[in-house]
């Protein structure tokens, strides 16, 4: 009698025309049999499927069944089911295959957001996430099976928030996340290599292999820590048990109805870069805008530069804050202690009550400044205008910031200038990352996947005026979300001091008792202080 392995060791040794023919017709008679509405493909597919994961990552390249797995867990193992695209527009296809499976429309309300009941109590929603606070209308509302699609297309916060709604009243019920995607196209997308540092980043000490479960817990503010087994732990004061994650790579050849057609030839005639990165599994990085006003590559070296602590005796120098309107957007604060910059601070922005705002939030911030550093306020969008006023009749050093205001700054070496303050900002944080200029950038960034998305955004053009860098606007409305991170981190370095360019002016706060109180030490720089200052004078 054959064995298992040996009937499938037999079935790829088939023509994938023969191949193809053999699934459907096993299929075929599996459901005829009232087996399973829906049978997975042999190979990474079926290895997907039985995969005891909690977090699933498949995928890698197109056309590897990505979104029929999904559906097909849907049908067979779940009762409760959401699939999310981030464009309602995309979720077409995806909606034509689970009517297919099901056999009949019956059952299907096309109204937004659009449902599919399959029997009492066995469902599947159907959403999208276009902005930001889009995944916030599925609050309250659990699902034992959560599928954001392409996922590298959401924002890592979407991500985060949609598995907190991951539940099932059943005890006996499995739960679980499959993050079906093509590698990302944007720098949007790199948080799936932190969050699978496993199996996708080739720097990662103990790397895991295909198929393998890792177990991993998570702080309150989205930080990963991979632990040694399922067994529950101490964070924070409280015993916490370990999600298990994994990733089972996959490919249009894996697919016998798209390998024994002409879909790859298609893959392969793709413009570049998408071809290369879509093809790349992973391991192939999506070119930079040639536009782009900050190099990915230079976050990157900054967030490797990074460390837990500021560099001893360098005092904070600026705090800037991204204020809130309320609703989705966020206050976000910036701390930088010359070139080191502390953990972002967020305040979500529907837990601030705006009939008070600058009270609270002033309040928020002064708990977080030291050294009497001066506190920079976005007034652009009119939200910072109560947080500034409070400030100031408070005797605190606030700084206005108003990125669509004009500006005399020009670039390091004089040349450029720029059509407005967020472009002058922008630029001359691009050129306090550079890592080829003297000495090498003094810029260090905390590993933060949301803060490398809003800092490559941004695109420029030269103009007679000088240079002008995308509008905040135009970028809010290209990613859906604001760039609050983003913004609060470049305007932190627009304004304050900074030991390389006004070591006199630090100097003089310590001699006449101002601002920080104490002296600093130089910071990226081999120098004495002695030395740094005579070559200033």
């Amino acid at each position: 009698m054959q064995t298992l392995d040996d009937i499938i060791g037999a079935l790829k040794g088939l023509p994938p025309k023969e191949l193809e023919k053999a699934h459907r017709k096993a299929q075929d008679a599996l459901k005829k049999l009232g087996v399973q509405k829906w049978i997975p493909t042999i190979g990474p597919q079926a290895d997907a499927y039985l995969s005891k994961a909690d977090v699933l990552l498949f995928g890698g390249e197109p056309g590897g069944g990505k979104t029929e797995l999904g559906l097909g867990l849907a049908f067979n193992q779940h009762k409760r089911t959401l699939i999310l695209r981030r464009q309602y527009t995309d979720l077409g296809g995806a909606i034509d295959a689970a009517i297919r499976i099901n056999g009949t429309r019956d059952g299907f309300n096309g109204q937004p957001p659009p449902r599919l009941t399959i029997a009492p109590g066995h469902i599947i929603d159907f959403g999208a996430c276009a902005r930001m606070g889009d995944e916030q209308h599925w609050m309250g509302k659990p699902h034992d099976l959560i599928v954001p699609d392409e996922s590298t297309q959401f924002a890592w916060q979407q991500i985060r928030f949609l598995m907190g709604w991951l539940r099932h009243e059943n005890p006996n019920q499995r739960t679980r996340v499959l993050l079906p995607t093509n590698p990302p196209l944007t720098a949007e997308g790199l948080w799936v290599i932190d969050m699978f540092a496993p199996w996708l980043d080739d720097r990662y000490p103990y790397p895991a292999k295909p198929g393998e479960l890792r177990f991993v817990i998570t702080d309150e503010n989205g930080k990963d820590k991979w632990v040694d087994g399922p067994e529950a732990v101490m964070m924070g004061g409280r015993m916490v048990v370990p999600m298990s994650r994994s990733f089972i790579p996959s490919s249009v050849s894996d697919n016998p109805y798209y390998s024994a057609g002409n879909y790859r030839s298609r893959l392969d005639s793709m413009a570049e870069p998408h071809r290369s990165i879509l093809l790349g599994k992973f391991k192939t990085s999506f070119k930079d805008q040639p536009n782009q006003v900050i190099p990915t590559a230079w976050i990157k070296e900054a967030q490797e530069r990074w460390t837990d602590k500021p560099p001893e005796g360098v005092p904070m120098c600026v705090v800037s804050v991204d204020c809130s309107g309320g609703g989705a957007d966020p206050m976000v604060i910036a701390r930088r202690y010359d070139g080191w910059y502390a953990p972002m601070i967020e305040v979500p922005g529907d837990k601030i009550p705006m009939e008070r705002s600058g009270a609270y939030c002033g309040g928020i911030v002064v708990s977080y400044r030291k050294d009497n550093a001066p506190v920079v306020i976005d007034l652009g969008g009119g939200y910072g205008g109560p947080v500034y006023e409070h400030l100031k009749a408070n005797s605190i050093d606030a700084i206005a910031y108003k990125g669509a205001e004009g500006t005399r700054r020009r670039s390091i070496d004089g040349k450029l200038k720029f059509t407005n303050k967020r472009s002058a900002a922008l630029w001359l944080f691009r050129e306090a990352l550079d890592p080829g200029q003297s000495g090498g950038s003094p810029i260090m960034l905390p590993d933060d996947p949301v803060l490398v998305a809003d800092l490559t955004a941004p695109t420029f053009e030269p103009t007679p005026n000088g240079i002008r860098v995308e509008t905040k606007e135009a970028v809010c409305d290209r990613l859906g979300r604001s760039t609050d991170r983003g913004d609060a981190v470049m305007m932190a370095w627009f304004e304050g001091e900074r030991h390389s360019t006004a070591a006199l002016e630090w100097m003089d706060r310590v001699d006449t008792g101002r601002g920080f109180g104490r002296r600093p030490q130089v910071v990226m720089s081999h120098k004495p202080l002695t030395a740094q200052r005579a070559r200033l004078h």
